[in-house]
């Protein structure tokens, strides 16, 4: 897995100008199972996979609500993301103690990708191995974005991360047109048919291994979970998987220097090659 001294830590660039640790981050990402994010005029639609590590064990929680407005996806380290997701809570109380209003999305983002650049400068720490999808609504509408490990922050009208996501970006792609003016229930599909590309052969959306949530403009961030999911499935229909020929991971899912992570993180972890 180590590819030289240049790995070491994480303020050190190689001759090529890569940040070795940065990448490894970016890896561990892509071994979180799929979490898509979408959003409309009105809307903004996190919908998650979840994983369990073995058959007796429960799954893996992947929506984190932040504020009544706020709430993010995950796909990667889940203790990592309970960090920044504790630090952008903060973020928000303060808003509210102090301007009386809630935080505006870009603000919130802006300031965990702040604290994540920060760790790529000192010595002695590492990035932070987890991806976030944060949706919310503020003053200025829906919004969704993304963010990495190497601080890096971008706005979207779709996207997804995780484990298999090119499949789920490759519908959002196709799709994406129709989802400024789309309504809460079809947005919520779009979202659901995009997961759904993201699955290994013969499995399939379940309301064990679904989360999604929902939040628009004068509606509180919403979690739909359990039970709860079970109503949104019936209006997709079809919840298994369109792949065949066996899904095996692709080159770019692959680990880099071509060893697989296992950090034994209960989200991450080794691949599951049989989800």
């Amino acid at each position: 897995m180590f590819r030289n001294n240049y790995d070491n830590d994480s303020v050190t660039f190689s001759p090529q100008g890569r940040i070795f640790q940065v990448e490894y981050a970016l890896e561990a990402i892509k071994q979180g199972s799929a979490a898509v994010g979408l959003v409309s005029k009105t809307h903004a639609v996190l919908v998650a996979l979840k994983r369990n590590a073995e058959e007796l064990g429960s799954y893996q929680k992947k929506i984190i609500g932040i504020d009544s407005h706020l709430g993010i996806a995950l796909a990667g380290l889940a203790p990592d993301a309970r960090v920044l997701s504790n630090f952008m809570r903060s973020q928000s109380m303060s808003s509210r103690l102090l301007y009386n209003r809630p935080i505006p999305v870009s603000r919130v983002v802006n300031a965990i990708a702040d604290k994540a650049q920060v760790n790529t400068q000192h010595y002695g720490r590492r990035p932070y191995g987890v991806g976030l999808l944060v949706a919310g609504v503020d003053e200025t509408g829906p919004h969704l974005w993304e963010f990495q490990p190497s601080g890096m922050v971008l706005e979207y009208r779709g996207t997804a991360i995780g484990a298999r996501s090119q499949s789920a970006r490759t519908y959002l792609e196709r799709n994406f047109e129709s989802f400024e003016n789309a309504s809460k229930e079809e947005l919520v599909l779009h979202g659901l048919k995009a997961l759904r590309d993201s699955l290994a052969q013969d499995k399939e959306l379940t309301t064990l291994n679904v989360s999604l949530a929902v939040v628009g403009i004068g509606k509180n961030f919403k979690l739909y979970d359990g039970d709860e999911v079970a109503e949104w499935l019936e209006k997709l229909g079809d919840t298994t998987s369109s792949r065949g020929g066996g899904a095996r991971p692709s080159a770019a899912d692959a680990p880099a220097g071509g060893a697989p992570v296992t950090t034994g993180d209960t989200e991450a972890g080794a691949m599951d090659t049989s989800e």
